[in-house]
């Protein structure tokens, strides 16, 4: 889904425009109204400050707000005060601009930011929370306009380009996870990927008869049982000059029955998110793009449906790796770990990354041990590993850092093979990760995010409407940002 559209404008000290204008109007406060919202105070025979002195405004935590709908003394069709101290943080303007976003309709809305230092952040937090997406036979109505009239418009704009760009990195992740896989095929997926060559990324798709010659049997394997192909996708942004990239890894199953090991039916028609992490890979290349970062970056995702078929594989099955290591295949559930550690080898044969990140919804485990607040965060190396988890931190989704222990390793051995596909309940998003670390390079820094819990909520989240959250394409981002680009 496109972003809202958004001018910004010049502030004007005029309250008759204030008055006249027929849309919805946000004006901000916090003990006090600001100098915008102690004008439509005027206009409205003192409504802002009845509000704010009324028992609901106490509980409001800044960024949230109240509506009056159809105020006295202005065109307006409602007014929305917004709880913001006047030196607010970027969290808060932007759970603001969420606020903000969540109440849009097609009217769209005027934003009087004139006294709001960091209005980038507003505009930021409207653009993600403006977000809609159905399949119905009458779509959601698009969203009107949204003017942010502000004290510096140009340096505003500017400082917002890099910022919506990011914005738009995280709808295109989001349309692909809340894609039913009866549209969104590995083909289609693939094909949404190529149409990112527009914007500068180069991409290519690797089918199955030249995935067979890399010798990804353990990718391949896991879509046998599918009509449709089995594919790899590379995108590459540089925009770095000749340094080596930085490697983004996805996971790209689009749709996940569990194979022969199947799935109980209930609730099995989520599994159209199990290829969210190969959505955010596509989201953040999208955005790294966007904003023509300076960095040379790498996606690989792989793309794959895992079915139950007479071609599919079996609990039982032994598959060989790019890398040349055996894989006994106990549950063929399992599968997104045999889809990673083919395409982990792949990018680092090919691209020798300086660092490396790989995203999947992994394992119900790391759900039951951090719930859909966090990601699940692994890594071999502490500068790599503290650099995502700050970076997290200052785009507000959560992560949390998990170990590794050559211990867990003693869960998947196997009799037969070089390793087993899963070590049992115990542990279960440890082994996952031990498993993948085995497939890591050494002196390759890495970092491994489960985002099983984080990828797609039943309900609305701050900065998202249920569903696909997006989550990690702007920490990513911040990442790149912060590590790659001088």
């Amino acid at each position: 889904m496109p972003l809202v559209p958004m001018t910004f404008v010049k502030a004007e000290n005029d309250t008759k425009a204030l008055a006249a204008h027929a849309g919805r109007v946000v004006v901000f406060a916090d003990a006090e109204p600001d100098t915008v919202a102690r004008r439509v105070d005027r206009l409205t025979k003192g409504a802002i400050k009845r509000a704010i002195e009324s028992p609901a405004w106490k509980k409001i935590k800044p960024g949230q707000g109240l509506e009056l709908a159809f105020p006295a003394g202005m065109a307006a069709s409602a007014v929305q005060l917004i709880r913001l101290p006047k030196r607010a943080k970027p969290d808060a303007l932007r759970k603001a601009g969420a606020t903000i976003g969540k109440a849009l309709g097609e009217e769209g809305a005027l934003v009087a930011a004139a006294a709001v230092k960091g209005a980038e952040y507003l505009a930021e937090g409207v653009a993600l929370r403006a977000y809609q997406f159905a399949r119905k036979a009458e779509a959601p109505k698009a969203q009107g306009e949204v003017t942010v009239a502000c004290a510096d418009p140009d340096a505003v704009k500017a400082a917002s380009a890099d910022l919506l760009a990011t914005a738009d990195g995280v709808h295109f992740t989001r349309d692909l996870v809340n894609e039913p896989a009866n549209i969104l095929t590995t083909t289609e997926f693939a094909e949404r990927c190529v149409a990112m060559r527009e914007l500068g990324l180069e991409v290519e798709v690797l089918e199955e008869p030249e995935l067979e010659k890399l010798g990804m049997r353990a990718l391949l394997a896991v879509g046998q049982g599918s009509d449709s192909p089995s594919k790899v996708v590379v995108m590459r942004w540089q925009g770095g000059g000749s340094e080596k990239p930085f490697a983004l890894i996805g996971k790209g199953v689009v749709f996940d029955t569990g194979g022969i090991s199947i799935k109980s039916a209930s609730g099995m028609e989520d599994m159209v998110m199990d290829m969210g992490g190969a959505g955010v890979v596509a989201g953040a290349m999208r955005a790294l793009a966007g904003r023509k970062a300076k960095a040379n970056v790498v996606g690989v995702i792989g793309l794959v449906e895992n079915m139950p078929d007479g071609r599919a594989q079996r609990p039982g099955d032994v598959v060989t790796s790019m890398k040349g290591d055996t894989i006994e295949v106990i549950n063929t559930d399992a599968e997104g770990r045999l889809v990673l550690a083919d395409i982990m080898w792949y990018a680092q044969d090919r691209f020798e990354p300086v660092g490396m990140v790989d995203l999947a919804t992994l394992t119900g485990a790391i759900i039951v041990g951090l719930g859909h607040e966090k990601a699940g965060v692994f890594a071999n190396d502490d500068a790599l590993c503290d650099g995502f988890l700050k970076a997290a931190a200052d785009t507000e989704e959560g992560a949390w850092r998990m170990p590794l222990d050559p211990a867990y390793d003693e869960l998947i051995k196997s009799r037969v093979a070089d390793m087993k596909n899963v070590g049992g309940r115990t542990a279960g998003s440890v082994t996952a990760a031990q498993f993948l670390q085995r497939f890591v390079k050494e002196g390759t820094p890495w970092v491994h995010l489960d985002i099983a819990g984080v990828a797609f909520h039943s309900k609305d989240t701050a900065f998202a409407p249920k569903g696909a959250t997006g989550w990690g394409v702007r920490a990513l981002d911040a990442l790149v940002r912060a590590k790659f680009e001088g």
